[in-house]
């Protein structure tokens, strides 16, 4: 199992491809704050909501100074039909690999429906403009997530 980010830990950086195929690095947002969430699968229910949840709330977390990513396994075609499906403006990257899953600690045991099973933690890290990690929420729930973070960064 990875290890989990703490705050003051360097964010793992990462390049991913987005729904169009084209490479997203975290080094492309230096200078502004990210919240990477990490997501089990687009085209599911709470997955589904987490991501309007971010699209209704970008640009809020945009003049705050935010940038928002999206990254779960799924390849880009299926992150296309989920943007596309579900109307969303929010920067999706797949991980079908799982290495960045797993450098940011979001993949790993977790209970589902009481039995241990190894995938996806649906997870937050916030990366602060310099590239450090400011908060690492994990096992966080889809719904309500993003009113919690605005309120807890006081946004």
């Amino acid at each position: 199992m990875s290890e989990r980010l703490q705050p003051g830990d360097t964010a793992p950086a990462f390049t991913l491809p987005d729904a169009d195929g084209n490479e997203v690095s975290l080094a492309d947002h230096k200078g502004r704050k990210v919240i990477v969430y990490f997501y089990p699968a687009a085209l599911t229910p709470g997955c589904t909501k987490q991501a309007c949840d971010f699209t209704d709330n970008l640009s809020v977390l945009a003049e705050a100074g935010y940038d928002v990513i999206g990254v779960s396994p799924d390849k880009p075609e299926k992150l296309a039909k989920f943007r596309e499906k579900e109307h969303l403006l929010v920067t999706l990257v797949g991980d079908p690999e799982k290495q960045v899953l797993e450098a940011y600690g979001a993949y790993g045991e977790k209970k589902l429906y009481g039995k241990t099973v190894t995938g996806v933690i649906r997870s937050t890290v916030i990366v602060d403009e310099e590239g450090k990690v400011e908060r690492a929420l994990y096992n966080v729930k889809a719904t309500g997530h993003v009113a919690k973070i605005i309120k807890d960064l006081a946004i």
